[in-house]
């Protein structure tokens, strides 16, 4: 998919948007038209290939989504270079030791990521950004505006770039970093093929039309949209601007982690076509409000860094699913599940990651998600295996019972253990209400949930923010933890 959207960026509709701007004074502008990415594309080709990059080399990319970050990959794609995904907001020890698994030849990083020394940092921070000082990086180069201090540009070079070598589908396009530490940090790579099965299977998920417009930020909505004919809006970061977004721009797709959506709920957002969220659980309540606020489908997609996407279930199916667990839809097209002892969901298919970096391959994902198929073989999660609570000598899976807990009213809710002092725990339910909700009618209305949950029953309930952790915002379960117990000291 990505050499036919570097294609049909230049053939179809060249004058086109690509991706859009919402301003401040309610106008759209292009921030950058088909056949300029295509040429910004071509123009880093020729620069990373003037710098000595060739296939099987690695580049570190630390820079925000948006035009510039998909016109690297378009580059590196073309030359057969491998990307190490760069998260500026892992803290740079983390950072240092990614760098040191990936080695890359080279880091594109955009000013605020690069935290140097002077004004810039200052800025930097203010983002939650920071990466290694330089000397650490390695050869470094800045991607858009060059703050002082920051590394030299990457310009786009006018010559025309060499053709894409016929590396093998088995060639390493990307490492993303999952789960891991300093001093073991983990590694995914997916290989060209792989890559573009996934990005597949979301073009035959979703389906963008030409014309229309997609509100969105990552990659995965990038390359289909575009590829489609589809313009592109990144998301705005303020509820109040998403809102206005929305309204004014009438997206066919929007896609939207959960924290986001609820922001944009109680900012009074409406949505319009179809909306996908995922990264982090979304209930079914989530999904009909998003549905009572304008959407015609709300779409919730199970994904994970090794294989994306796996699964995806619309409010219509999630509302109906009336057992325990939660119910995240049917493997999707060329995705096999599979139950290992002790309950584990095993994924595989023609998206999944070839390896970890350092580690042989294999083809299936170890997803770390306890979990059940029904008869039609559709995805029922029953929590992560490492959240099981220990009360009493009797197992306790969290996300068997969570779902129970999401009535209206109710913005979020999680199960956590808590030390009860003598090597047992405390099973609390944490609570997050609604803006706006009557603590005390909430909690007459839970009692019917926390009785059907028997012996599972929690130990207390405690209303209050649910901590989230991480760029994908989810629940943050170790935080809620000590939280609770804080809360039970009292």
């Amino acid at each position: 998919m990505l050499d036919r959207l570097t294609h049909a960026l230049r053939t179809d509709h060249p004058d086109r948007p690509a991706v859009l701007r919402h301003t401040r004074l309610g106008t759209v502008r292009p921030v950058i038209r088909r056949g300029e990415l295509a040429d910004l594309a071509d123009g880093y080709a020729a620069a990373l290939h003037a710098h000595g990059l060739g296939p099987g080399d690695t580049v570190g990319v630390a820079v925000r989504p948006g035009p510039r970050a998909l016109a690297v990959m378009l580059a590196a794609h073309r030359l057969g270079l491998r990307i190490a995904v760069l998260d500026p907001t892992a803290g740079p020890d983390v950072l240092a030791a990614r760098l040191t698994l990936a080695r890359p030849d080279l880091v594109l990083a955009d000013a605020a990521a690069q935290a140097v020394a002077g004004w810039a940092g200052p800025l930097a921070r203010r983002a939650d950004l920071a990466l290694p000082r330089l000397t650490a990086l390695g050869p470094v180069a800045t991607l858009g505006r060059r703050l002082p201090g920051c590394a030299p540009h990457l310009r786009p070079a006018g010559a025309t770039p060499p053709a894409r070598p016929d590396g093998g589908p088995e060639t390493d396009a990307v490492i993303v970093f999952t789960s891991g530490t300093t001093a073991r940090p983990r590694a995914v790579v997916h290989t060209r093929d792989g890559l573009a099965a996934g990005l597949r299977t979301v073009a035959d998920l979703v389906d963008p039309r030409p014309g229309t417009v997609v509100l969105g930020g990552t990659f995965f909505v990038l390359v289909p949209a575009l590829a489609a004919g589809a313009a592109v809006v990144l998301p705005a970061r303020r509820p109040a601007a998403l809102g206005r977004q929305l309204a004014r721009l009438d997206p066919a797709h929007t896609y939207l982690t959960p924290p986001q959506l609820r922001a944009a709920l109680a900012a009074g957002a409406r949505f319009t076509g179809r909306v996908w969220t995922g990264s982090a659980p979304a209930d079914a309540a989530l999904l009909r409000r998003v549905k009572q606020s304008g959407a015609h489908q709300a779409w919730s997609v199970y994904a994970l860094t090794e294989l994306f996407p796996a699964a995806a279930v619309e409010e219509a199916d999630k509302s109906a699913h009336d057992g325990d667990g939660d119910l995240v839809g049917a493997p999707l097209p060329g995705v096999r599940a599979r139950i290992a002892t002790g309950g584990e969901l095993l994924l595989t298919g023609p998206g999944a990651r070839h390896r970890y970096l350092g580690e042989d391959p294999d083809p299936w994902v170890r997803t770390g998600d306890r979990a059940a198929l029904t008869p039609d073989g559709r995805i029922v999660l029953a929590g992560r295996l490492k959240d099981m609570v220990l009360r009493r000598a009797e197992n306790i899976y969290p996300g068997l019972y969570e779902p129970a807990l999401h009535l209206p009213g109710v913005e979020l809710a999680v199960l956590v253990g808590v030390p009860a002092g003598d090597g047992d725990e405390r099973l609390v339910a944490l609570v997050q209400p609604a803006p706006g909700t009557d603590p005390r009618r909430l909690r007459e209305a839970l009692r019917g949930p926390l009785d059907r949950m028997a012996a599972a029953r929690p130990d207390a309930v405690l209303f209050g923010e649910v901590p989230l952790a991480g760029r994908s915002r989810k629940p943050d379960r170790a935080a809620a933890a000590a939280y609770c117990a804080r809360e039970l000291a009292r």
